[in-house]
């Protein structure tokens, strides 16, 4: 005997599942051609201006896909410091803004930024000790080279600080984060007092943050840790999802949280000290960016984790555009001008959310 059964039921979330993805795939696309946009915006203003369409035939004449050279001067300008800092620049948005998504997920805290857990003052006090003892034996690696050490061992003491018992807690590594940055900037201090006026200019201009000594080398020694870190962030993204449940149910539904929490904070930190290397420090991109996406599509970090690289290296590439330009023929530092702009934004993120949601939970 067949026994019939009733069609199920639906429960009114698929359509809502198709129109998020739906957003978030237009939503990524949008940002995808931003970015595209301001990268052959960038190649082609300065000083030394380079019209669209000679961008575009360069890249194709060197690609292999028609187009024609340029002359000795447009083709230098181009290849040699226009282009290294376009892609630089995307590096290291993408890593600072896939750091940001990382760790406001394994905090539970929109407020979180990769600095939270010391890396870019620990980054800071390798790249200060290194101009101020006269460090060379790298050549013109050694800064960036003690900058990402000084970020990664931040990064490990700050957690065998915290760790208690064989397991951490969200506000013993926030609060130890915060005693070991203010250690690293007493430090920091110590080193400018017995520095000259010459270290104390390169130091300046490393803290302000830029992208005005980029080449090719750097661009190859940032890739592999991006590229790494950015392909394994987003297998993560479930278990951020179900971590944003609380502990106790991400334990009950499977999750490892303490490994989970580590495996993060690694990542974390290999991308914000690679950029940070390179790029000095560069602050708020970490922090507004996943804001944004989380207002404009939701918490899920399927699409989080990939976005905010994604707005990361647009924002990162519109910033470095508008150091360059804003006061031709003089720049601006980069991470001077992301905090002017980040910082009264993200206030008005807070007044907004406080107003409509009563604040964070």
């Amino acid at each position: 005997m067949t026994l019939l059964q009733d069609p199920p039921a639906h429960t009114g979330t698929e359509p809502v599942r198709a129109s998020r993805r739906g957003r978030g795939a237009l939503l990524a696309a949008g940002l995808l051609a931003a970015l595209l946009l301001l990268a052959l915006a960038s190649a082609g203003i300065g000083a030394y201006r380079i019209p669209l369409g000679d961008v575009l035939a360069s890249l194709q004449h060197r690609t292999g896909l028609g187009g024609h050279p340029l002359d000795r001067t447009a083709e230098s300008v181009l290849w040699n410091i226009r282009l290294p800092r376009v892609v630089l620049a995307v590096l290291v948005g993408a890593s600072l803004g896939c750091a940001g998504a990382l760790m406001q997920g394994v905090f539970g805290n929109p407020l979180a930024e990769p600095g939270v857990i010391g890396v870019s003052s620990g980054a800071a006090v390798g790249a200060v000790g290194a101009i101020v003892l006269g460090a060379g034996f790298l050549g013109t690696w050694t800064v960036s080279a003690f900058a990402f050490a000084g970020g990664l061992v931040t990064v490990v003491l700050v957690y065998a600080m915290s760790r208690s018992g064989g397991r951490t807690e969200v506000v013993t590594l926030i609060l130890t984060g915060i005693a070991v940055t203010a250690f690293a900037g007493a430090l920091i201090g110590l080193f400018v007092f017995f520095a000259d006026n010459a270290q104390i200019s390169q130091i300046t201009f490393w803290q302000l943050g830029s992208l005005a000594q980029a080449t090719w080398p750097k661009v190859l020694a940032v890739l592999p840790c991006a590229v790494l870190g950015l392909a394994v962030a987003p297998l993560y993204a479930r278990r951020l999802d179900l971590l944003a449940l609380g502990e106790g149910p991400a334990r009950h539904l499977g999750v490892e949280v303490e490994r989970l929490r580590v495996a993060l904070i690694l990542v974390v930190a290999l991308l914000t000290a690679a950029a940070v290397a390179v790029s000095g420090i560069v602050s708020f991109v970490g922090l507004v960016v996943p804001h944004v996406l989380r207002m404009a599509h939701g918490p899920g970090h399927r699409f989080l984790i990939p976005g905010s690289a994604l707005g990361g290296a647009v924002v990162l590439t519109a910033g470095d555009l508008a150091a360059r330009t804003l006061a031709a023929p003089a720049e601006l530092p980069l991470g001077v001008l992301t905090a002017l702009v980040g910082s009264p934004f993200f206030f008005w993120l807070l007044r907004r959310t406080r107003r409509k949601q009563g604040g964070w939970a």
